[in-house]
């Protein structure tokens, strides 16, 4: 079974509760992980048990870059927020760089995670 990582910075976190919603059905069909508050969030109202694994700027993003390189991670949905400065972000650089050389797909927003997370099309 797949894994897909789920993590959103705070002022994106009630956005990323609205796409679960609405990709809930898609989801139960995989491994799904998190960051701390976001897993936090994600379970205490949809109960989909989402695996937290460190807070973001607690070294949860480097967790999650080593998670990647044992290949316990296929996909990551990171919902940024570009605008807020974050006092972590060379770990989040290195996450996605360890995504990109390591060939996971990352979705930095709602259109990207939309794609990626498709049902796809019956042949």
């Amino acid at each position: 079974m797949e894994t897909v990582a789920l993590i959103a910075h705070n002022q994106k976190k009630n956005e990323m509760l609205e796409w679960v919603k609405e990709h809930r059905d898609i989801l139960k069909k995989y491994k799904l992980v998190g960051t701390g508050s976001t897993a936090e969030l994600i379970n205490s109202i949809l109960e989909l048990g989402v695996e937290p694994f460190g807070h973001g700027p607690q070294g949860g993003d480097i967790l999650l870059a080593a998670k990647i390189l044992q290949d316990e991670v296929q996909r990551i949905i990171f919902f940024m927020d570009p605008h807020t400065p974050h006092s972590h972000e060379h770990d989040i650089q290195t996450l996605i760089r360890t995504a990109v050389s390591n060939n996971i797909p990352i979705a930095l927003n709602r259109a990207s995670a939309d794609y990626m997370m498709r049902e796809k099309p019956a042949k």
